[in-house]
């Protein structure tokens, strides 16, 4: 019996325990919503300004501002940009914001003419073009559209045998440095992805290249990987260009 009751007292004393190490170790319904960087007073009143902001995003709102916004070509320095900022102005001072334009000059060339072209064993001449989307009418506003091109790339006309790189990542180098393939006094055809197209003209360059040309490969893109537009997200397999 002593045994007995010594085994029950113990096994009481340690459910006390285990009680007190739970409640002093589960922090109180307060503390657990209080946010990070806020007391717990303050991240009440925190959460209901939050639920407010929350509360007053309208998608068909945001819906009309991004079809006013893309409803035309607005690179920047167009006349479409501007408009732009001064709509977002007006929207602003109209919430009560103290809101102002201010004027940047920045270094943004154009290219006046661009030309890719195979010379053998076949010809061919790249449009450079990408053809209209019946779902998108922005897309047929050729005369506004920015170029298809590579920005701040220097000017130049080369002619030099064509060498595929892959990524055209310093590793893609490397493995051609294995196999024997050199790119010095070559233009080099790159897949664009798995890094900022800018890095790929200037690896190149880094190994003698003389020209850069960056194209969508179709696994990497609607072809391979799911639905393109319109039906879904992906670019579509063919005439897709990127611009800067």
């Amino acid at each position: 019996m002593k045994s007995i009751r010594s085994f029950v007292a113990c096994s009481a004393i340690l459910s006390l325990a285990q009680a007190t190490w739970a409640q002093s170790a589960s922090p109180s319904s307060a503390e657990a919503t209080r946010l990070s960087g806020f007391s717990v007073a303050a991240s009440a009143t925190e959460r209901s300004w939050e639920k407010k902001f929350q509360d007053g995003i309208v998608a068909d709102n945001l819906r009309q501002s991004m079809q006013h916004l893309s409803a035309r070509p607005h690179h920047v320095g167009s006349p479409y940009d501007k408009e732009n900022a001064e709509w977002m102005l007006a929207k602003f001072k109209d919430w009560g914001f103290d809101a102002h334009i201010e004027t940047f000059q920045v270094l943004f060339p154009t290219p006046k003419e661009r030309v890719v072209e195979l010379m053998e064993p076949t010809h061919f001449r790249a449009k450079l073009q990408e053809p209209s989307v019946a779902d998108d009418p922005t897309s047929s506003q050729i005369a506004e559209q920015l170029p298809t091109y590579n920005a701040y790339s220097i000017d130049g006309d080369v002619t030099a045998p064509l060498v595929y790189v892959n990524y055209g990542l310093r590793e893609d180098y490397e493995q051609l440095d294995r196999m024997g393939i050199s790119v010095k006094g070559a233009i080099v055809i790159a897949r664009y992805g798995e890094a900022w197209r800018g890095i790929k003209p200037k690896v190149a360059g880094e190994h003698g290249a003389i020209g850069c040309i960056i194209y969508s490969d179709p696994k990497d893109d609607g072809f391979f990987n799911g639905d393109d537009y319109p039906k879904g997200g992906w670019r579509r397999d063919h005439d897709e260009m990127t611009r800067p």
